[in-house]
């Protein structure tokens, strides 16, 4: 396994001010000219907590607080959340995107099931979250749904211990997980074929998040269904991935429709890297198939070279993570979504 130090989080501070994670960088160097994502600080708090379990460290807390303090900033009256912020803290925009909600709630639902945050804390996500729950029921997109799931099952677990304080109804998120999990299910079972085993017509971004939140629901339900179909989606993903001995996430410049011959080849991107190894880290908790360690380890050696273009995108300096593989050349920038995935697979390794 990965042994993660301190010196490695060091990108995060570098791309993390008062206001929150900067959205982009030039090569190693914030971009203020980027401003600010929702999306981006909800996963870093993921990131800041694990590092202050991990750690114990009260420099992970400040981070902590500045990115509880930017989810509470961008939370619309109704529960829903702003996305897109500008350096000068205006948000650009009403209403972020669903996608955006979904990683709200799965960044809330993980600190609300940590044992380290402190309650003064965690009352400001339980009091987010419960503005945010009365939306679920309206989500029509599945990447939402998806990342919905990862913080609603994490959330339950919480609420089902005694020592819960939370005025959270467990019967409403169990509810919430249910109907999230079948409606996942039903898109399996409309869309797949014998040759095609997925939730929709194309395989686009994040799509470890499919089979992740699934396996997540089937722990949490005991429902052998949701493991199942879980799992013919892991490995449909899986063939088209390792069609070699490294790990070849799906190109974002045209994606994999249903009719095509192969994949599109870039560019490839480190977020795809970080979600395809949760998956598997998931699938390893459940089953402790030993196979799946595996698949998330050469998910992991993509960011260190094992990958199609054979170079690190790891900055020796900084210990950031580049911003992806193109064409024919690297990206060399070190956005904060790039180095969150960095940071995110890394842990889970190393644990």
């Amino acid at each position: 396994m990965f042994t993660f130090e301190e010196k490695d989080s060091v990108p995060l501070f570098i791309m993390t001010d008062d206001t929150g994670i900067i959205q982009h960088s030039v090569f190693a160097v914030p971009d203020p000219n980027s401003g600010y994502t929702t999306d981006d600080n909800a996963r870093a708090l993921i990131i800041a907590i694990m590092l202050y379990e991990k750690f114990k460290s009260e420099k992970y807390i400040k981070l902590i607080f500045t990115y509880t303090s930017f989810l509470l900033y961008a939370q619309n009256k109704r529960g829903t959340f702003k996305n897109f912020m500008d350096y000068s803290r205006n948000f650009i925009e009403e209403e972020g995107s669903e996608d955006c909600f979904g990683r709200c709630l799965w960044s809330l639902g993980y600190m609300l099931q940590s044992k380290i945050i402190p309650p003064s804390i965690k009352h400001a996500a339980q009091k987010m979250m419960s503005k945010a729950l009365p939306n679920v029921k309206s989500l029509s997109y599945t990447h939402s749904k998806a990342y919905c799931l990862l913080g609603l099952n994490l959330i339950y677990s919480e609420l089902l211990e005694a020592s819960s304080t939370f005025e959270i109804s467990k019967h409403t998120v169990k509810e919430d997980i249910t109907m999230l999990s079948d409606s996942l299910v039903e898109n399996f079972k409309c869309y797949s074929s014998d040759s095609w085993k997925w939730f929709e017509n194309s395989l686009t971004y994040g799509n470890g998040i499919f089979p992740w939140c699934l396996l997540k629901s089937s722990n949490t339900l005991n429902n052998k269904e949701y493991l199942d179909i879980a799992l013919e989606a892991l490995s449909f993903l899986e063939q088209q991935c390792f069609k070699q001995d490294y790990f070849k996430p799906i190109g974002n410049n045209g994606w994999f429709k249903r009719n095509d011959s192969h994949p599109c080849e870039f560019d490839e991107q480190p977020l795809e890297a970080c979600g395809t190894a949760l998956m598997y880290m998931e699938a390893y908790k459940l089953l402790k198939d030993v196979k799946y360690l595996d698949k998330a380890k050469l998910c992991y050696e993509w960011f260190l070279g094992k990958n199609s273009a054979k170079k690190s995108l790891v900055d020796n300096f900084t210990r950031g993570g580049m911003d992806g593989i193109m064409e024919n050349k690297m990206n060399l920038n070190q956005g904060a979504e790039s180095i969150i995935a960095k940071i995110l697979t890394e842990l889970l390794l190393s644990k």
